[in-house]
């Protein structure tokens, strides 16, 4: 064991009308400032982080006088003390012990480590946290964090960010945390030592900032989070990408954390896995989610890597635009033979078949098509979207091709629109695959709905300008399809009705679908969620092929 040094600061505090404290923080044994600590009431939004030579000054006047003020930095013992006797202080000095470290002998033994990533690792650039000091003193000083879980030991290695955007002539300070969990929130940073850094642009290699942490000898085993923080205001503004519907954790200053349904910041790991550690009491690894416990999602993020790495979706010599009213549609072309168009899910693009176009491609004409929105298609109108007007795009494309008929296989919200096809223009359809579609909102499971509705109450708290394009998309899940049970009977196309058997679509929802159409067919996948074109590839493949195969 060795002794560590130990910390005190000096506020040298200037009271003004005994509420605004000011002081300055240094190292006891170097006799330097400290830079960058958390000073703060314990549990609430007000605080204020030192600057680069330790001072730092802080306005209580809002704040009870049996309140606590909160003063941390990791590695060291946090300092608390009442808001009353904090005010007294006048040339006080406080002691903050360096957290002792026990170094024992290690046995160094044969290990089988294999190497992971999880995490969110979109590098979207439409969906992002908006980090912009201008806009907020409050809000610029918040936090947000990415839950993850490990049934073995694993040593984190990098820890990767992926940035949209980055403007600012001056390096950026964040400081990242290791989280602890308590009942489902971050709770201690189990940090020995501050990871912080300056952020340049030049740091950021095709949209992703990598921290390496390999010496740092992170070893985490269950529930964690990885938080990051900015330190310092700065002229400019930062985007970080991040994933629609997903699960985040933000708070401001010490005040609680809060999960943030709306999305999750892209935030992602690469780590060491022990193979031979025991497990720990949880039942699943990698980035956790509600809906992962739901049963609705897998942990999918291999595949959306791969999907982000394919062609697919940014494919110059295959793709073209279709210049429509209020919108460059986007589509490409695989193939040759019969017509076929892929039409993606809410939020999606062409990439997400990136394992069904080689394969369909040899045998047809493929047309994969980025809804209007979405993908790289544009969209210039400021009116609702409707799986209607949907359709009405994939009609239009058909004439620019001069297609007289075309079979459809939609994902989701492609294949909600894929029925509105069918009801609107059945002479120019031949055959038609859904893919865990929906006929009216309440088809959808009840706690997504209700989780929906919760985003578009948070959606429409932020800026409107921000969120324009993430509201219409949640709107049209919460407000459409408005199929009816007529309307299905009136469908004489083929359709084959897919789903999974952990799909968000309600079971009833789908065999009644299925049931209502006269020219049928219903598969459901087992062990499979509402992401069968991703986990279930070569049977969906199989599957599809032979549907328009039957004469």
């Amino acid at each position: 064991m060795r002794k560590l040094k130990a910390l005190f600061f000096i506020c040298t505090a200037s009271i003004l009308n005994a509420q605004v404290i000011s002081g300055t923080i240094i190292s006891k044994n170097e006799n330097q400032p400290i830079p960058y600590v958390k000073i703060g009431v314990e549990k609430k939004t007000t605080g204020t982080i030192s600057d680069g030579k330790g001072n730092f000054s802080i306005d209580l006047s809002q704040s009870d006088p049996q309140q606590k003020i909160k003063i941390e930095v990791p590695g060291y013992d946090s300092y608390v003390e009442t808001i009353e006797n904090f005010k007294k202080h006048d040339q006080q000095k406080i002691f903050l012990n360096e957290k002792t470290k026990n170094i024992k002998e290690v046995t160094i033994k044969a290990k089988k480590l294999v190497d992971k990533n999880w995490g969110v690792n979109t590098k979207t650039k439409s969906v992002t946290y908006f980090v912009n000091p201008a806009t907020g003193r409050k809000d610029f000083l918040g936090e947000t964090a990415l839950e993850f879980n490990t049934k073995k030991r694993s040593k984190i290695r990098n820890i990767n960010l992926n940035i949209a955007r980055y403007n600012s002539t001056e390096p950026v300070l964040m400081r990242y945390s290791i989280y602890s969990e308590k009942n489902g929130l971050p709770d201690k940073n189990i940090l020995d030592e501050e990871i912080t850094i300056a952020l340049t642009e030049d740091m950021i290699k095709d949209g992703t900032f990598t921290l390496d942490v390999n010496d740092r000898n992170i070893w985490v085993q269950g529930k964690f989070f990885v938080g990051i923080q900015f330190l310092k205001e700065f002229d400019g503004n930062i985007k970080i990408s991040a994933a629609l519907f997903r699960t985040g954790f933000i708070r401001e200053f010490y005040g609680d954390w809060m999960k943030m349904s709306i999305a999750a910041p892209a935030i992602n790991i690469d780590v060491k896995v022990d193979k031979n550690s025991k497990d720990s009491k949880d039942d699943y690894g990698g980035y956790a989610d509600d809906d992962i416990s739901e049963g609705w999602l897998a942990d999918n993020s291999k595949n959306i890597e791969e999907a982000n790495q394919s062609i697919y979706g940014k494919n110059e010599s295959a793709g073209k635009y279709v210049k429509l009213k209020d919108t460059d549609l986007y589509y490409e072309v695989y193939g040759e033979g019969e017509p076929f168009v892929l039409l993606h899910g809410n939020s999606g693009s062409i990439k997400d078949y990136y394992q069904q176009i080689p394969v369909l491609s040899k045998q047809y004409k493929i047309i994969a098509i980025d809804t209007r929105g979405q993908g790289k298609s544009k969209d210039t109108s400021k009116r609702d979207f409707t799986y209607k007007l949907f359709a009405d795009d994939v009609k239009a494309l058909a004439d620019e091709l001069k297609l007289d008929k075309i079979n459809i296989v939609g994902w989701s919200d492609g294949g909600c629109t894929g029925l509105e096809f069918a009801l609107k223009y059945p002479e120019r359809l031949n055959k038609l695959v859904t893919i865990g579609a929906n006929t009216f909102p309440e088809g959808v499971e009840d706690k997504l709905i209700e989780r929906f509705t919760n985003q578009m109450k948070q959606l429409n708290d932020m800026a409107p300008e921000e969120t324009f394009r993430e509201r219409r998309l949640l709107k049209i899940m919460l407000t459409q399809p408005n199929i009816s049970k007529d309307d299905l009977n009136k469908i004489k196309n083929p359709v084959l009705v897919i789903a999974g058997d952990r799909d968000v679509i309600k079971p009833d929802h789908t065999k009644f679908i299925s049931k209502q159409i006269p020219n049928a067919e219903m598969k459901i996948y087992k062990d499979t969620t509402h992401m069968v074109p991703y986990e279930k590839p070569d049977q969906l493949n199989a599957d599809i092929l032979s549907f328009l195969g039957k004469k």
